[in-house]
């Protein structure tokens, strides 16, 4: 879903900059609202949980992935904020839920979650979690699609950087040129970072 208005991360009170302005909490699978209501419902949004992210096989048929993508998801939860609008938009989609399921998530923090994970940058491998984040039932549930996306999408790049970079040996410089070919202009600056992560020179 695409956002109406830019976010700016906020780190003890200064401005730092604009975060990503699509990454917001209702970038999101209707599932996921769908199972906070379903927890709100039945008076469990405050269980605390904890989600496992990993991932079962590593890409290009290699032996290791590039884990990417935590720092997003760091700036991600600084901004966390879903807004009148957001909630405006979810009323037309899921028109039968009670007003203060609305008013609650139009509250909702992510300030109880923990986050536990690897390095950015570090090696890992299938079916040992990068991630584990731990929080009241219906905040993490609704981390989780973001969470992801910002994940997936980046280690993949970073993985693939690393192998050119194993491929190549350090004589050879490599830099990425995504901006030309990839997914519009957030893919394209996303995958610069991720190659640099992996290991080209710029």
């Amino acid at each position: 879903m695409l956002p109406e208005k830019r976010q700016k991360l906020e780190t003890n009170g200064s401005d730092v900059g604009c975060f990503n302005s699509v990454v917001q909490p209702l970038l999101t699978d209707l599932y996921q609202i769908t199972m906070a209501y379903a927890y709100w419902k039945s008076g469990k949004d405050n269980n605390l949980a904890t989600f496992d992210l990993f991932f079962r096989k590593s890409p290009f048929k290699g032996e290791f992935t590039i884990f990417a993508g935590l720092s997003d998801c760091i700036k991600f939860l600084d901004t966390f904020r879903i807004s009148q609008s957001d909630i405006d938009y979810l009323k037309t989609v899921i028109p039968g839920c009670e007003p203060q399921f609305f008013d609650f998530l139009l509250n909702i923090r992510p300030d109880n979650i923990k986050i536990e994970a690897l390095k950015e940058g570090s090696i890992c491998f299938p079916k040992i979690p990068l991630m584990k984040v731990t929080g009241p039932l219906i905040m993490v549930q609704l981390l989780e699609t973001v969470f992801l996306t910002l994940i997936n999408y980046a280690s993949l790049v970073a993985t693939n950087a690393a192998r050119f970079r194993i491929a190549a040996a350090k004589k050879i410089k490599l830099f990425e040129f995504g901006l030309r070919r990839a997914q519009g202009p957030d893919g394209g600056l996303s995958a610069s970072k991720y190659a640099y992560l992996g290991g080209f020179d710029g």
